[in-house]
């Protein structure tokens, strides 16, 4: 601090240094006696050093109360140091300025960032309106074709799904409902939305009941468990599918194409497709990404390992939710 304050100064010292030499310079010339001078430029020299010290301990005392507004949010600054110059009133003028704007600025965003989270809620929900009706014209039909179809309108129904989970997710109004629920029967509503893929695809389902009683919020698990689910699915081309328990663990195992090494410890970012993520051309990155927020909100811990060419494994930590196992 003491070298900042120096070099800050360096233009008063330099000055003050620059005038004792004229005066020193021109005594000499003159040849004046410095003892006439002596007593008044001890007693100048006293008060610079007691008006050095003052000053720099008024600027030691700004300086740390304003590192201490630096680690504070724009929006909690509510009053600056008393300006000394014109130029640090100016500058605070222009802090005000800039203030202003930024919280003009961020209520702006804010604002758009409602329209649009609205926008989107009224369009998932409308959206579900044609779903359903197509829903009900395939239900008189036993086709491959009705089969294939309402597979691929559960897909749009998913997607649909995990846009309004994604909306849900940032809203401070997320209805988080928390009680006592049997796993396995959530775990089934999630199977039956996905038995017309494993019965079009051909694809084998092995299922122990769990046996668990936990607390938790039905709706959000379940959620996870679908995209789990989802992504078995759509990366096993042939095999089979495993859920089961294993030390309170919910684990959703493939026999699919398994993930890379180098993407296997980026899955759960936002946004990341990966090697797989690009072949399949409807990856959106999401479904991982949405499962770890939400487990994070339900205290959930949620791991992925994988063998590329042997399958993928989730597992869902339960223990510290779980009731009573028969």
């Amino acid at each position: 601090m003491l070298k900042k304050y120096l070099y800050y100064r360096r233009r008063e010292i330099a000055l003050a240094v620059v005038s004792a030499a004229v005066f020193a310079a021109s005594f000499a010339l003159y040849r004046l006696p410095v003892s006439a001078i002596a007593y008044p430029a001890a007693l100048c020299g006293v008060f610079l050093v007691i008006a050095a010290v003052l000053d720099y301990r008024k600027t030691k005392t700004e300086h740390e109360r304003l590192e201490r507004l630096l680690e504070q949010s724009a929006a909690m600054i509510e009053r600056l140091p008393e300006p000394d110059s014109l130029q640090s009133e100016d500058l605070c003028a222009l802090i005000w300025s800039l203030k202003d704007e930024a919280r003009r600025l961020s209520d702006e965003s804010e604002k758009r960032e409602r329209e649009i989270i609205d926008y989107y809620t009224v369009w998932a929900h409308q959206i579900k309106t044609p779903i359903a009706a197509m829903r009900l014209t395939l239900q008189g039909e036993d086709s491959p074709l009705s089969l294939r179809l309402g597979t691929e309108l559960s897909g749009i129904e998913r997607y649909v799904e995990m846009v309004l989970a994604y909306l849900r997710l940032g809203s401070v109004s997320t209805d988080y409902m928390f009680k006592e629920y049997d796993l396995d029967e959530i775990i089934r509503q999630a199977l039956r939305k996905f038995a017309p893929e494993f019965i079009d695809r051909k694809l084998r389902l092995e299922y122990k009941p769990t046996k668990i009683r936990l607390v938790t919020d039905e709706k959000w698990l379940e959620f996870v468990i679908e995209q789990l689910l989802s992504n078995a699915l759509k990366y096993t081309p042939e095999g089979s599918v495993y859920v089961h328990e294993e030390n309170d663990c919910l684990i959703i195992k493939d026999e699919g194409i398994g993930i890379s090494d180098e993407d296997l410890p980026r899955i759960f970012e936002k946004g990341f497709t990966g090697i797989n993520g690009r072949l399949d051309k409807k990856a959106s990155g999401l479904g991982l990404y949405l499962c770890r927020e939400i487990c994070r909100n339900l205290s959930i811990d949620i791991s992925v390992s994988s063998q590329p060419g042997k399958g993928t494994e989730a597992v869902l930590r339960l223990s510290q939710h779980r009731v009573e196992k028969d």
